[in-house]
């Protein structure tokens, strides 16, 4: 199990690959096999055979998932890729301290 401190919905950057460079809303996380689906990256084609349900073959685009260690965050305030790092804070209203996520880069805490 590969431990991450990434979530769905974040917005990340991918490293390296076919769609380096591009952005992407995270979709699904698999943290059993380390993968992750992005919205819009690792396009494949799966090709659809006719059946009574379907009469209609069809060529369907898709998103395959990319390893985890090919992404990273980016950051909401700068949009800029940023590390994560973990920070404890005390909510001044109920007084529980919660450990809250917060980017390395601009030091704001990052909310999802």
């Amino acid at each position: 199990m590969i431990k991450t401190r990434l979530k769905k919905n974040d917005t990340v950057k991918v490293l390296s690959g076919n769609s380096k460079g591009t952005t992407g809303k995270i979709l699904f996380i698999d943290k059993q096999k380390g993968r992750v689906i992005v919205e819009g990256v690792n396009i494949v084609h799966k090709h659809q055979k006719a059946t009574q349900k379907n009469p209609q073959a069809a060529i369907i685009k898709r998103e395959a998932p990319i390893n985890i260690t090919n992404v990273s965050l980016v950051c909401p305030k700068t949009s800029k890729q940023t590390r994560i790092g973990m920070e404890i804070v005390k909510d001044p209203t109920t007084g529980k301290v919660k450990r809250m996520r917060l980017s390395k880069k601009s030091g704001e805490i990052i909310i999802s």
